[in-house]
């Protein structure tokens, strides 16, 4: 273990809290209502997998905050794969990471800024490429000269981003109801095979979800991480998954599932019911805020991955990626990432960007869960401040849900699967490469 770090605890548990909500809520909310009602084509079947996707995540979060506690190092899930499986598979999951999860997450959010721009000015679809363009070249510029600009940013787009999820949750739950949901008995539409509905629901919701498993870097700073790293997990992923289950409750209610199914503008179409025209527009610009503040997040995180790898010389061209710019912002780094995730926006559609990026990162979020039983057999004297509750049954019920996800999405989307692991696996030979060439 001689990675390990200790870094000075003083962080308290309402911070571990805020961390995980912050990092979780995003656009996923607002825009894969479409896709997963499209899939379901049933209110009952929506909620479940809002609900199933909020359990499994509390699962993985619990079994993955055995190994933060007991492994709090910098580098966070990447380490942890390392300590377990060794550097090249560490390295395949940062390399997945620089070229599916940052990109496709900018990719997508790129897209969905400009559809709802677009819809919210009433202007031609033909804008929707430029504009999303535009929107990420103006948040690369922004964290180009540097942090404390793009943290400003992040901090006011983190706090907007509640208006519009409080006000639709309050809203939703004292409006009328314009259309009937129902929540029992759980099926899938008509002509709807009921696995095809639950495993494209469930990865759907899942990208709602994401982000969670980057609370395990902050274990090392917390004050007393065996307990309230656990407590803010299930505590934040649990009213995270009541603020998701109340939010589509309220887009269910307010329109038929045909006029949200595979509707690009659902949330704003939405909104409109709700909360009449202006204020529809209003509750509207508060989600593109929270949109672009996310791209943000994602460019001002992603940028520093490679960066990090090319400190020790293990990407192509690191004598350039690991320089920074005059304002100490690795400059070159985050046109890479911002470069990759343009082409991905010209490759892919949002439902296809966010897919991919779910598969490959439960395929690594699996293996950080299976590493758990592993450790507990391989190093059983390993100091463990927190050991998951009810082990093996929580570990397993993660390692059972993720193995469910990325199956189902090899049975069910057999070319993007294939697509996100040839990508990933490309990796193998620039680490073996680089591995060499440092060594000699």
């Amino acid at each position: 273990m001689s990675y390990v770090t200790r870094n000075e605890k003083n962080l308290k548990f309402s911070q571990a809290l805020s961390t995980v909500m912050g990092i979780v809520i995003g656009s996923g909310i607002f825009f894969k209502i479409a896709s997963i009602t499209q899939l379901t084509q049933s209110t009952s079947m929506t909620i479940f997998v809002w609900l199933f996707a909020g359990v499994l995540s509390i699962a993985s979060g619990l079994t993955v905050a055995e190994l933060a506690t007991a492994l709090p190092v910098t580098g966070g899930p990447i380490k942890y794969i390392e300590y377990t499986y060794g550097k090249p598979l560490s390295f395949l999951y940062g390399w997945a990471q620089i070229l599916i999860y940052f990109p496709a997450s900018i990719a997508s959010l790129m897209l969905v800024f400009s559809q709802q721009l677009t819809a919210l000015l009433g202007i031609n679809h033909q804008w929707i490429i430029p504009l999303a363009v535009l929107c990420l070249l103006s948040v690369a510029l922004i964290n180009f000269i540097g942090n404390k600009a793009s943290g400003i940013l992040q901090v006011v787009s983190l706090v907007i981003k509640l208006i519009p999820v409080a006000l639709i949750v309050i809203v939703g739950l004292i409006h009328d109801p314009k259309v009937p949901v129902d929540l029992f008995p759980i099926t899938a539409g008509e002509n709807v095979p009921f696995f095809v509905a639950l495993s494209g629901g469930l990865l759907s919701a899942m990208y709602a979800y994401e982000g969670w498993i980057n609370v395990g870097n902050i274990a090392g700073e917390l004050k007393r991480p065996s307990k309230d790293l656990p407590k803010a997990i299930i505590l934040g992923l649990s009213l995270v998954t009541v603020i998701y289950v109340l939010i589509n409750f309220a887009f269910l209610s307010s329109l038929p599932i045909e006029q949200l199914a595979g509707n690009p503008n659902a949330a704003f179409d939405s909104s409109r019911v709700l909360f009449g025209n202006l204020g529809g527009r209003l509750v509207t610009i508060g989600i593109l805020v929270s949109v672009y503040g996310t791209i943000n997040g994602f460019v001002m995180t992603g940028m520093r991955l490679p960066y990090t790898l090319a400190q020790s010389n293990q990407l192509p061209f690191s004598q350039h990626l690991k320089k920074l710019n005059r304002f100490g912002v690795p400059m070159i780094s985050g046109l890479l990432i911002c470069g990759i995730s343009i082409l991905l926006l010209f490759l892919g559609n949002f439902d296809n960007l966010t897919n991919m990026l779910v598969f490959v990162m439960w395929t690594f979020t699996t293996l950080i869960s299976i590493a758990v039983l592993i450790l507990r057999k391989r190093e059983p004297e390993l100091e463990r401040p927190y050991k998951v509750l009810f082990y093996p049954i929580i570990p397993i019920i993660s390692i059972l849900g993720g193995g469910f996800i990325v199956i189902a999405t090899f049975i069910t989307q057999f070319q993007l699967s294939i697509i996100g692991v040839l990508v990933t696996l490309t990796g193998l030979p620039v680490y073996y490469y680089y591995h060499h060439k440092n060594k000699a």
